[in-house]
């Protein structure tokens, strides 16, 4: 065999190598993309060396090496150009310490210019005019690699599938934000010695957020909001953490606010900038932080940030989503990350908040009173509303339970919710709506609060479900409730109810009657025995119409 068949047949194999490699890895989560069947099986030069006397590489072997080469680069154009991803940049992440610094001192020479890069998680983020140089770096060192990820934009995106929802008519919390959560009496040191990281635009001076607790890191897109139309939102979301003033009040008003930028000039973030703003924040010492946007993609620089958090001990508080959707923003849907849902001054799941099962709470999120740029107080929907006042609640249960983590702090919220829609947790409630009085007594044996929590219309069975909480932290029998239908008035005896217990009552209802008359009235009363004295008994009585189903 010649020496220049020899390097020929070399040559071609190693490109074979690099080939299955970079299909193996740009194929990975591509359901649609087909996986090699042992793609870290080497080809040797003898297995695919044609006769020796015929001195040329076999044809079909050309052809499958062309076919590959025009798949790897369909696969990485197909992951780099998806919708709502920054335009001809990608973000690559490396298996070890070694291939990762290879790649740095590579990179300049390779035709990719590096934007920024997260040594910690052994990640940069690349900008390129064409694909050929990114596509021959992997195909020349795809062992280097761990994941090849399109940089997405962190907005609200296109619509998904929405749930099918019963339309509501939403009523605004205005500035009864904080007595909706159960607050009452002196709070203005909740909070104190605790910081929370806002990853937002900015947050701006504010008469509520008074007394130098604010601090600001840059990240890379400075540290003040611009003058945009979106770039109020950092400082309400501040302000419903940690505002002291009566007509921006947070929930958290001594708490200390750690500003991180993670907006452009557009008012867009993307997932490479979000996840080194969670670096950011941890590494300053945040065990709490907000994000009060997303998207409906992910990264793996994400994910690995979070995995950052979570290993030091930070919880990460974010919003689920503004689409009516069946699914969450990111970073939301992480399992990891507290996600939050909106509800109205009713408690009822606001029509445009995201849902699913990845949902772990609700709070208020409809025509909330709040912070906003150059001293102006707004009316704020949306679960970016929702997600401060959660952040808040666990620094305020921190505060005043010294030496309690945020994970335990955000365990005691979730157990001490109260019940929302049907029985237990579900994907529109999560564990239920934020109950800071209910979590703040826990330890109180003497106080007695019997709620009902929530009632809806099951069209299919056209029963009227109405379901009983208990919110003491007691005992409680003798309840009972009174279900008026048009009029007619029926009585329901409870039985015994332990400690954040529930009951389900359910009253049927004459289907044709309410479709003849398109709705029916309701009232529910729920009545405690003469001596038993509830804290709360506004929540003991609701009154609403049930709606026809419309066919």
């Amino acid at each position: 065999m010649s020496l220049s068949f020899t390097r020929r047949i070399v040559i071609s194999s190693v490109l074979l190598i690099g080939t299955m490699g970079a299909l193996w890895l740009l194929s990975r989560n591509w359901p649609d993309s087909p996986q090699p069947k042992n793609p870290s099986k080497h080809v040797s030069p003898e297995t695919n060396s044609p006769p020796a006397s015929s001195g040329i590489v076999d044809d079909s072997a050309q052809q499958q090496q062309r076919a590959r080469l025009l798949k790897a680069e369909k696969l990485l154009q197909k992951r780099l150009t998806q919708k709502n991803a920054r335009s001809h940049e990608a973000i690559l992440s490396f298996r070890d310490e070694e291939a990762y610094r290879k790649f740095l001192a590579r990179a300049g020479a390779a035709g990719l210019k590096i934007v920024d890069q997260l040594n910690r998680l052994r990640t940069v983020r690349v900008r390129y005019e064409s694909l050929d140089p990114l596509l021959n770096d992997v195909l020349g060192n795809p062992a280097d690699y761990e994941k090849v990820d399109a940089n997405f934009l962190v907005q609200i995106p296109g619509k998904p599938a929405s749930d099918d929802r019963t339309k509501i008519n939403p009523v605004p919390l205005g500035n009864s934000s904080l007595s909706f959560l159960g607050v009452t009496g002196d709070h203005r040191q909740w909070g104190r010695g605790i910081t929370i990281a806002v990853l937002d635009t900015g947050v701006a001076s504010d008469v509520t957020l008074s007394g130098g607790r604010v601090q600001y890191l840059d990240a890379g897109q400075g540290i003040l909001p611009g003058a945009g139309p979106e770039d109020g939102h950092g400082t309400a979301v501040a302000g419903l953490i940690a505002g002291a003033a009566a007509d921006a009040p947070g929930v958290a008003a001594a708490a200390n606010i750690l500003s991180i930028r993670v907006t452009d000039a557009n008012g867009f973030s993307d997932s490479y900038t979000l996840a080194k703003g969670i670096l950011t924040a941890v590494d300053a010492g945040a065990r709490l932080i907000n994000i009060s946007m997303g998207a409906y993609a992910s990264s793996a620089v994400l994910t690995s940030a979070i995995d950052y958090a979570s290993a030091r001990g930070a919880i990460i508080v974010a919003a689920a989503g503004n689409d009516g959707a069946a699914q969450l923003t990111w970073p939301a849907a992480d399992p990891r990350v507290v996600s939050v849902g909106a509800v109205d001054a009713l408690e009822q799941q606001v029509y445009f908040s995201n849902a699913g099962a990845q949902l772990k709470i609700t709070a208020p999120g409809y025509g909330v009173d709040t912070a906003w740029l150059n001293g102006q107080r707004v009316s704020m929907d949306g679960t970016s509303a929702s997600t401060p006042l959660v952040s808040g609640a666990i620094a305020a249960v921190m505060s005043t339970s010294p030496g309690l983590t945020a994970t335990q702090a955000w365990s005691i919220l979730q157990n001490y919710a109260s019940d929302g829609g049907t029985p237990g947790p579900d994907a529109n409630y999560g564990n239920g709506i934020l109950n800071l009085g209910w979590a703040m007594n826990r330890a109180d044996p003497t106080r007695v609060d019997t709620a009902i929590a929530g009632q809806y219309f099951d069209a299919a069975t056209s029963l009227m479900n109405i379901v009983v909480q208990n919110r003491s932290a007691q005992a409680v029998s003798g309840l009972q409730l009174d279900v008026a239908l048009s009029g007619t008035t029926t009585r329901n005896g409870i039985p015994p109810l332990s400690p954040g217990a529930t009951y389900l009552v359910q009253a049927p209802i004459n289907a044709d009657q309410l479709a003849a008359a398109g709705g029916m009235d309701f009232r529910v009363r729920l009545n405690l025995p003469d001596t038993v004295s509830d804290q709360v008994p506004a929540n003991n009585h609701k009154s609403g119409v049930i709606l026809a189903p419309v066919k």
